[in-house]
């Protein structure tokens, strides 16, 4: 990569003009200036040459210079992945309690708002994706459980699957009871957590991007499944803080007690508690957006004529 000699330079560099036995005025200022333009050549032949150690000294720096280039490329690229939890996206908040949560600015299960009362809103969400795990132990909100969970869900996301795709992350993260086998659930966002009422475990989902459709890759791991999930109408409940197996039974004895008064819908029948969790675990518990939800039907079906 670095010359180490000049052969040609060096020679010419060691031809030094033979000094006159009688030197006259002339022939010493001529010997005089031989002798300095030498000198010259030995210094530029000096500036030219460097040493292995020189050598590696500039390999060393070229390519911390092109680790830096590629640091600061990569560091572009995580900025532009955190910015979508810094700048967050929110949602139409009714208390005060909602107007501090955020969510992450990333895709999300699509719905719409039918109606809002007091304590609870109904929503009618549009058919999505999910991939689902069955989470070890009886509790949805262990932390070794979940967090084992999770990270079979992430790695089949990051390219553990059969394409090696390596999908977008979505939001939230879903932990639910288990539904009826007669049920098919969609891939979408978020993450759910899911109760398997005969076997008392407890399921994780996450919510797969809409652009795959049903064209997702396989799993490679045997304890992730596909599923879809149709499209639905659920009373739901926001909070914020961390999520506990006491608080989410609270909630939702509360919510069944509020929808008893409910003039338009009733809980489904053999619907189960669905949470929801928005944010990454290093988000402030005033800002965390959690949601609880039972799937409603209504009261009395709307009569259609042709």
């Amino acid at each position: 990569m670095f010359p180490l000699s000049n052969p040609s330079l060096s020679l010419q560099s060691s031809i030094v003009a033979p000094i006159p036995a009688k030197p006259t005025k002339h022939s010493s200022t001529l010997s005089v200036t031989n002798s300095a333009s030498s000198g010259e050549r030995i210094t530029a032949a000096r500036r030219r040459t460097i040493s292995p150690f020189e050598a590696r000294i500039s390999l060393v720096f070229a390519l911390a210079s092109q680790a830096n280039s590629l640091s600061q490329r990569l560091l572009a690229d995580v900025a532009g992945e955190t910015a979508k939890y810094v700048f967050p996206k929110r949602f139409e908040s009714r208390t005060l309690e909602e107007a501090l949560m955020s969510v992450p600015d990333l895709e999300t299960v699509q719905f719409k708002v039918l109606s809002r009362r007091d304590q609870y809103e109904i929503r009618e969400v549009q058919p999505y994706f999910v991939a689902e795990t069955t989470m070890p132990g009886k509790s949805g909100f262990d932390f070794n459980g979940a967090s084992r969970s999770f990270n079979v869900l992430a790695e089949y996301l990051f390219g553990k699957n059969t394409m090696t795709e390596k999908m977008e992350m979505t939001t939230p993260v879903y932990t639910s009871k288990n539904q009826p086998d007669a049920i098919k659930m969609d891939m979408t966002t978020p993450v759910l957590t899911t109760k398997v009422e005969d076997q008392d475990k407890w399921k994780m989902s996450f919510v797969m991007p809409s652009k795959y459709g049903a064209n997702l890759p396989l799993p490679k791991d045997s304890s992730v499944r596909i599923k879809e999930v149709p499209r639905k109408i659920v009373a739901v409940v926001s909070f914020s803080g961390f999520v506990n197996d006491e608080e989410v039974k609270q909630r939702e004895l509360k919510l069944q007690e509020a929808l008893k008064s409910d003039s338009q819908f009733k809980i489904k029948e053999g619907t189960s508690v669905e949470v929801a969790q928005y944010n990454p675990p290093f988000t402030l518990p005033f800002q965390r957006r959690n949601e609880i939800a039972l799937e409603v039907e209504w009261k009395t079906k709307e009569v259609t004529y042709e």
